[in-house]
């Protein structure tokens, strides 16, 4: 395995590590404020494990079209393949949102696999089509069209959310009720499909999807300029990207809840930038066994640690208002007396749980690949 590959699996044990500390805490009230969303525009460093995973999708992509031929792209094997993973992960992700009471009327349709699917599938496709000819009659990853295809999907969501009446709205409005994303979900999905009863909109939902692509899209950029030896390209890549998300904020806010140009921009450029770090890591022989575990074995992590938030938030027994989230965190309570520290050390402790199971999965070799 390449040095570089290894800095990709630790930047995604990284991104999964920090998914489960942000969705595992002791208490939901008690959770410090950079593992909790923004509630609208602005950011935390919770906001960033998510497109920071799908910037490792995309270096995954950047590392497939290039062992690619051009019979391949036009044969049905390549899309037969992206569609069956495009559709488990769907489906994977409806039978997550489904538990525990299996209700049909409130299932919530969009997700974080919902997302995951879709953007791999635009991306794939893109990448793959606007690929060149190489040496050895392989693809040839486009970089140049790669940019421009990102740059393309950015000014298209851009001008939809801010030319696009809103019916009872009007335009340009970047508010959950308002906003042409927002509209979209409620009319594709229904306010009783969303990610929550009650609310208007949905952070995985539809229309937003086209930014979350370019978050994938760009780090295939980074894997390939990663690949070609060009690692200062690299990190001038992901401080640009940080520059431009930040320089757009006064006239696009930063929100990932409908994934502003901005957001997409700014998550892109942090994720290639810490890349940049766990390269330099590697090439040093620093540890990241722990990492590497979690990011081999990512959707299987994420599957742990929503099955045990869904049960864990249940009745320990039928009547009672007891949960097992809250038994352990009134032991951790009885142990650390800050409530925040607590409720963080709960998560750590699932944290430890799910990679103490894939530990021994690691080393047989066995990870769940959809």
């Amino acid at each position: 395995m390449s040095k570089r590959l290894v800095a990709l699996d630790l930047l995604r044990g990284l991104a999964v590590a920090g998914m489960i500390l942000v969705v595992s805490p002791g208490s939901w009230s008690m959770v410090y404020a950079p593992l909790k969303h923004a509630d609208w525009h602005g950011w935390t460093p919770g906001d960033l494990v998510f497109p920071t995973f799908l910037t490792c999708v995309g270096m995954a992509i950047g590392l497939m079209v290039p062992r690619l031929t051009p019979a391949d792209r036009t044969g049905p094997a390549l899309w037969l393949k992206v569609a069956r993973r495009t559709a488990l992960l769907i489906l994977l992700g409806l039978v997550l949102n489904a538990l525990p009471t299996l209700d049909l009327a409130t299932l919530r349709i969009p997700g974080i696999l919902q997302r995951i699917a879709l953007c791999y599938a635009l991306a794939t496709t893109i990448c793959v089509w606007i690929a060149g000819r190489g040496e050895g009659g392989r693809l040839d990853f486009n970089l140049p069209a790669a940019g421009l295809a990102s740059a393309a999907l950015l000014a298209i969501y851009w001008a939809l959310i801010a030319f696009v009446p809103v019916p009872g709205f009007g335009v340009g409005r970047l508010d959950a009720e308002g906003s042409l994303p927002a509209y979209v979900d409620r009319v594709v999905f229904t306010v009783p499909h969303l990610w929550n009863q009650g609310v208007t909109y949905d952070p995985e939902g539809l229309l937003s999807t086209l930014p979350a692509s370019v978050n994938v899209l760009l780090g295939a950029i980074a894997a390939r300029l990663a690949t070609e030896g060009r690692k200062g390209w690299v990190l001038a890549l992901g401080v640009g990207l940080i520059v431009a998300g930040l320089a757009l904020d006064p006239v696009m806010p930063i929100n990932k809840r409908i994934w502003t140009p901005s957001f997409a921009l700014l998550s892109s450029g942090i994720a290639t930038v810490v890349f940049v770090g766990l390269e330099m890591a590697v090439r040093a022989q620093r540890g990241g066994y722990l990492l590497i575990v979690l990011g081999g074995n990512a959707i299987l992590a994420f599957i742990l640690s929503q099955l045990l938030g869904v049960f864990g938030g249940l009745p320990i027994l039928p009547g009672t208002e007891a949960t097992p989230q809250g038994f352990v965190y009134a032991l951790m309570l009885k142990a650390i007396v800050d409530p925040y520290l607590a409720s963080l050390a709960c998560a750590v402790l699932v944290l430890g749980l799910i990679t103490a199971i894939l530990i021994p999965l690691h080393r047989r070799g066995i990870h769940l690949r959809l």
